[in-house]
């Protein structure tokens, strides 16, 4: 094979490593702990369990709300409880704010292909076959994503029924704080045009709303390629009220059954040193644990604590506190087909900033380039490169650790040539196709099994070929060919390159580029949209009070049946502080000021 053809191969392995140029001297935080002096470790709390679970009180202090999960939802839904109640915050993970490869928008991929126990990402691999990773840090997925942000359509609103006014209150409030306007480098100009060229009109230049056509949308970075996550909102909280625990992985929830209903009094932690805290909420009327801990670890959350489907409970000697078939069903990830495209020149690197949003269920976005220096780029990125991608090869019982770490060193270093170009998405916006999760074992820290069924359903193999149709068009159009020459024949070698980059673990077939249906099916990855597992209406009430049980809610993307907008996070964030100030309101009445 020539040397050129597997750069190339390479190039779309590293289709995660979407960074931009800025120097690693940006941002400074030395002294976080003075912003956000409510923030400690888990080891700090003073209420200790011994080896038997002796309950104990939390010291002399009960809380208003537990939030379980300082991620996404769970920080700007802290945040705002804290205004008039007392909060504790337990994130599993430690802080964005000292973590350069969190912090800088040029280092993005490195925390996404780390897969030691202290990366702010943790890897997983689906059913499926499909690579796929979870926040571990302190603002959830706005720490480790591609951060671009744009709110969800007027009509999802109307759809899932939320308060409109509530809803136009809520997005501005995370974007005074966190969200800019993205830096428009020549390539996203050229994809934007591109777009409009191949007919996604109008351009609707830059906005954060949902609107058919070509936009321009916003970032959580910042000029300087600095990111500004989730965590950032707690500043906006009462620092007497908010208690934020990081390296505090909970365990499970704690009920009291002796009632009519299960009544949820109390959580479960352990701290960085592996001892075992509990900590309780007030026996005052209305106060809850509130769990955030997103579409993989909410589910996974509830079934260690004994809400599920009872048989699957019972096969791992989990006491039954409701049970309820729903739970860890339905969930769903987007799935995406993305293409390489080689260019004629350097190109700045950027994120994604532009996208074309279709009528018929499709989303076109695209990246490029690479920042990191010749001398830092090294085969060796873990499970989302190039050298682990070629397991693919190997038998699937024979995929282990072991394997992986052997397969590395085998393998050598990557060029810098190979690091240059850019590349363009079609993301599926609402898909039919099901999957579930269940626990593997009853360890919080491990993941559970999750299966996605991408393309399971016949009308979502039909939107992807129609997306990869588009993106054969918009390769071709003019503004394309000011950085590349892309004729029939070059598009039919950047497909069947796709198809033998072995970007996942699916079994692959020859000629793909003439079957799109085999193409989309083969090149699947995911863009960490995945929603579900908590749905309204099964897990949880129109509330998100879970059923079944009193003082028990589930607030993030667990509770989706779509995914919003083109990117969800906008309206993750947007969702804790609205139900954050309606939890208020409830309380308190119109009289709380917010």
């Amino acid at each position: 094979m020539a040397l050129h053809t597997k750069l190339f191969l390479s190039l779309f392995l590293l289709s995660f490593c979407l960074a931009t140029l800025i120097t690693s001297s940006q941002g400074d935080y030395r002294f976080w702990q003075q912003q956000f002096p409510f923030i400690r470790r888990a080891s700090s709390f003073s209420s200790v369990s011994s080896s038997k679970s002796t309950r104990s009180n939390g010291g002399d202090k009960k809380f208003d709300y537990i939030v379980v999960g300082g991620g996404t939802a769970g920080c700007p839904l802290a945040a705002t409880l804290s205004r008039n109640y007392s909060v504790l915050l337990l994130e599993r993970g430690g802080v964005p704010f000292a973590n350069i490869n969190v912090s800088l928008l040029s280092n993005f991929h490195l925390t996404l292909v780390d897969t030691s126990p202290a990366s702010a990402s943790q890897f997983f691999v689906s059913t499926d076959g499909v690579f796929n990773a979870r926040a571990r840090v302190l603002g959830g997925g706005t720490s480790i994503n591609a951060g671009f942000y744009t709110r969800a359509s007027t009509s999802y609103v109307k759809r899932v029924g939320w308060d409109a006014k509530l809803v136009n209150e809520s997005y501005p409030w995370v974007e005074k704080q966190i969200v800019h306007e993205p830096v428009f480098e020549p390539w996203q100009r050229a994809v934007r045009d591109g777009l409009l060229e191949v007919g996604i009109s109008p351009n609707n230049g830059f906005t954060y709303d949902h609107l058919y056509g070509t936009k321009v949308g916003g970032t959580i970075f910042d000029k300087y390629g600095r990111r500004h996550t989730a965590a950032e909102l707690l500043a906006s909280g009462n620092s007497q009220n908010l208690h934020v625990l990081i390296h505090a992985r909970v365990q499970k929830i704690i009920f009291d059954t002796t009632g009519k209903k299960p009544r949820a009094i109390g959580v479960i932690f352990k701290d960085e040193n592996g001892v075992n805290h509990e900590a309780f909420i007030s026996r005052r009327r209305k106060s809850e644990i509130i769990v955030t801990c997103g579409a993989i670890g909410s589910p996974q959350m509830l079934l260690l604590s004994g809400i599920g489907p009872k048989e699957d409970l019972k096969k791992l000697n989990i006491s039954v506190v409701q049970d309820n078939k729903f739970v860890g069903k339905h969930i769903s990830d987007n799935p995406l087909n993305t293409i390489f495209v080689p260019l004629n020149r350097p190109v700045k690197q950027s994120l994604i900033e532009t996208v074309g949003i279709t009528k018929m269920g499709i989303y076109i976005e695209a990246s490029s380039g690479y920042s990191q220096s010749p001398d830092s780029i090294h085969c060796h990125h873990g499970v989302a490169s190039a050298e682990i991608g070629q397991l693919s090869t190997i038998p699937p019982k024979r995929r282990t650790q072991e394997a992986i770490e052997a397969f590395k060193q085998n393998k050598k270093d990557l060029p810098h040539e190979a690091f240059h170009g850019g590349f363009i998405l079609a993301k599926l916006a609402y898909p039919k196709s099901k999957g579930h999760l269940r626990l593997n074992n009853t360890n919080p820290d491990d993941n559970p099994i999750v299966t996605f069924n991408y393309f399971s359903h016949p009308k979502d193999l039909q939107k992807c070929m129609k997306g990869i149709k588009i993106v054969e068009k918009l390769v071709r159009s003019k503004h394309f060919l000011n950085y590349t020459k892309c004729d029939k024949g070059t598009l039919d070698k950047l497909l069947n390159m796709s198809v033998t980059a072995n970007v996942n673990m699916i079994p692959k077939h020859t000629n793909d580029a003439k079957s799109l249906k085999q193409f989309c099916k083969d090149t699947v990855i995911t863009i960490w949209h995945y929603h579900g597992g908590c749905h309204v209406g099964q897990v949880v009430n129109k509330d998100y009070k879970v059923r079944g049980v009193h003082r028990l809610r589930v607030i993030d993307g667990s509770t989706f049946r779509e995914s919003p907008g083109t990117n969800p996070q906008a309206t993750v964030m947007m969702l804790g502080r609205y139900m954050g100030v309606k939890i208020l309101r409830d309380r308190l009445g119109r009289s709380v000021g917010i």
